[in-house]
């Protein structure tokens, strides 16, 4: 009696043994297995992270670099402009405030508009002219001395100190003035200039 009691003791606490070693292994391979995707989850996002950081590293550069480019382009670009319009100013104004000077040359442009104005030539001349007021006595006696036919057909000449250089005209009845001042010129032949001189300046770069 004594024995089978020892045998079943021994019996039941190898068997809880046994079961209390194949619940600790079963705790520890669980265990393990959690650990081992908390790592591996640890490591994807610090790859995401690192990924990021780098994609944000490569976006920032590349914008940098695009915003450079362009600054250093637009810079460019105002040089030539700048050299362009030195190089207009340098050519043009002088030459245009010179002719301007030149009541002959002023009286021949506005023979011209009139002739133009006018073709038939023959017909009476409804125009008015308006130049500079500091310039009076010499329009004065240069029209009556060279373009006296036209103001016997009727062409008006008046001065104003609201012209500085130059001349407006238009039709005597009112409603516009056509003007052909200094800075008009000015303009328009830095306009015809600056194409060619571009061309030239800038076709081989």
């Amino acid at each position: 009696m004594q024995t089978k009691l020892q045998e079943l003791t021994e019996k039941i606490y190898s068997e809880g043994v046994e079961k209390a070693n194949e619940e600790a292994k079963k705790i520890e391979a669980e265990a393990k297995k959690q650990a081992d995707e908390m790592i591996e989850k640890a490591k994807k996002e610090a790859e995401k992270i690192i990924k990021d950081a780098e994609k944000d590293a490569d976006d920032l550069k590349k914008n940098s670099l695009n915003e450079l480019q362009l600054a250093s382009r637009q810079v460019i670009s105002d040089v030539k402009q700048k050299i362009v319009a030195l190089i207009e100013y340098k050519a043009v104004n002088p030459e245009i405030k010179g002719a301007f000077k030149d009541v002959e040359f002023t009286q021949q442009i506005i023979e011209t508009i009139v002739k133009n104005w006018n073709p038939k030539g023959n017909d009476a001349v409804s125009l008015s002219v308006l130049l500079p007021e500091d310039k009076k006595k010499e329009f004065e006696a240069f029209f009556q001395k060279k373009s006296k036919e036209l103001l016997d057909k009727g062409l008006e000449i008046k001065f104003s100190e609201a012209v500085k250089g130059g001349f407006k005209i238009g039709p005597k009845e009112g409603g516009y003035m056509v003007s052909f001042s200094e800075d008009d010129f000015e303009n328009f032949f830095k306009a015809y200039l600056r194409p060619r001189l571009i061309e030239i300046l800038y076709a081989s770069k």
